[in-house]
């Protein structure tokens, strides 16, 4: 039974969230301010975390970053702040996604069930030889999950692993914001494609030796981004 933190300081939103998580057999565990449910995040063992950005004592920006530091479980940000800053912001400290309040408690559990499922096939490529994808300096070892520049280790989190990788591995394509939207996050119907901007923007910070002048991963103006052999 995969279990999931709600961290959320308006408990009756905490209440809906759990109950209907728990009629799809999640096991569920609430905490109401970002002190504690950071302790609860690093001390034990969650499948997925749901965070609220409003919280008291610590706020949800803090709170990710610091999670985002030990582990890479999966995080969804929930909050009624809707400005693309405050989307850009979260998806840049290693959040998965981004919920706007007010949502459908259905769609809250699809993308529940979509983020596990992706983590799931992710840890379980164990015990296989690696698969390695090797440009010009760059290694991506896609059993380790692991990039290296040049023999230095760069650290990624798991969407942006998933976008280098599945570029590198379609080289000299361009595939529109859409297009890697659908491919990556495996949802057509819900989310915003200004995550792809945010990640793309990440791993070029990562790789690139000048993010204005990308070697690796290419902005076609209009129509979209390709990787570069």
């Amino acid at each position: 039974m995969s279990r999931i933190l709600i961290i959320e300081d308006e408990l009756s939103i905490a209440e809906l969230e759990k109950d209907y998580l728990e009629m799809d057999g999640f096991e569920v565990r609430i905490e109401i301010s970002g002190e504690d449910g950071l302790n609860a995040a690093l001390k034990e063992e969650f499948d997925l975390i749901l965070l609220d950005l409003m919280l008291p004592e610590l706020d949800g920006f803090e709170v990710c970053r610091e999670i985002r530091g030990k582990k890479d479980t999966p995080i969804l940000l929930v909050s009624a702040k809707k400005s693309d800053e405050d989307k850009i912001r979260g998806l840049g400290l290693g959040a998965d996604d981004y919920i706007t309040k007010p949502f459908s408690p259905s769609e809250m559990v699809a993308r529940v069930k979509a983020h596990l499922a992706r983590y799931e096939r992710l840890i379980s490529s164990g015990g296989r030889q690696n698969e390695m994808v090797e440009v010009r300096g760059l290694r991506i070892d896609k059993t380790t999950r692991r990039v290296y520049l040049n023999g230095e280790e760069k650290f990624f989190t798991n969407k942006e692993f998933d976008l280098l990788v599945f570029l590198a591995q379609n080289p000299n394509r361009v595939f529109s914001k859409e297009e890697l939207f659908n491919k990556i996050w495996d949802m057509e119907s819900v989310g915003d494609i200004a995550t792809v901007t945010v990640h793309i923007k990440k791993i070029r910070e990562k790789i690139e030796y000048s993010t204005s002048k990308p070697q690796y991963i290419e902005t076609v103006w209009g129509v979209g981004y390709r990787f570069r052999v």
